[in-house]
């Protein structure tokens, strides 16, 4: 396979960071995986961490991945129930986590997601596809109560319908249509923190002719500068797949989980 993969995360204003990221990948697949971790007292960043070590830890015990939808579904759902058995403090609900996933194999992505975390899938200077945010704001969106510069902007953007962890019927995986894909092709996965400054026509502005490490930074740079002080944990990873893109080879399982303190 060929692709070039960066991922980073900044704190922000916030007392902990609680984004936790992590790529892996064999010589027939790749995994990208990023978790937005929820409630600061109820140790979110340990439900994003045990999301991250689930996706990893079974990506590793996989030779072959013969259905990667149910891959990346039973792994969550699994991350999912490690997360509802941490034991349990009088009067604290569960710690939760958002997460998003995509693998890549055979040339095809998949992926699927569970809270406001995004993926994105570039192609000559457009989103091709995106995840849809489980949030109310997204329903009031849909729903044509408010637009897109509201939805941006909305004091209830935050607050999301699906996770991890958490409550235990508040969990569900949604999953996306596979794609195959071409050559020169970004996808972009991102906490809120890193989306939400932004609008769509710029996070595929800052790809176009420039290197995943050096674009993903820069997005990390002005989303803190935008939010003047207020900014959330602000977290991506962002692979461009192709013939022009470094050549990963090899006959272990080559994992990468960001080291965020």
């Amino acid at each position: 396979m060929k692709f070039s993969v960066h991922q980073a995360s900044h704190i922000g204003n916030r007392k902990y960071n609680q984004d936790r990221v992590a790529y892996a990948y064999s010589k027939d697949a790749l995994l990208l995986v990023l978790a937005d971790g929820m409630g600061g007292h109820l140790h979110g960043e340990v439900a994003a961490s045990m999301a991250m070590d689930t996706f990893v830890e079974s990506f590793a015990q996989h030779a072959q991945i013969t259905d990667p939808q149910a891959f990346l579904s039973d792994t969550m759902r699994r991350a999912h129930e490690r997360i509802m058995d941490l034991p349990q403090h009088k009067d604290q609900s569960f710690p939760g986590t958002t997460c998003v996933a995509a693998l890549i194999q055979d040339g095809k992505m998949y992926w699927g997601h569970a809270g406001d975390s995004r993926l994105y899938l570039l192609r000559k200077g457009a989103v091709l596809s995106k995840t849809l945010d489980h949030s109310m704001v997204q329903m009031w969106l849909e729903l044509g109560v408010i637009d897109e510069d509201e939805a941006r902007t909305h004091p209830r953007r935050n607050q999301i319908t699906n996770c991890l962890g958490g409550v235990e019927d508040l969990f569900e995986i949604a999953l996306g249509q596979s794609v195959a894909l071409q050559s020169g092709d970004v996808v972009l996965l991102c906490s809120d923190g890193l989306c939400g400054p932004f609008v769509d026509k710029e996070l595929v502005s800052a790809f176009v002719g420039n290197p995943v490490d050096a674009a993903l930074d820069k997005l990390i740079v002005v989303a803190l500068k935008r939010e003047n002080g207020k900014s959330d944990n602000v977290t991506g990873l962002a692979m461009r797949w192709g013939n022009s893109e470094s050549l990963h080879d090899t006959d272990a399982i080559i994992s990468h989980i960001l080291d965020i303190q």
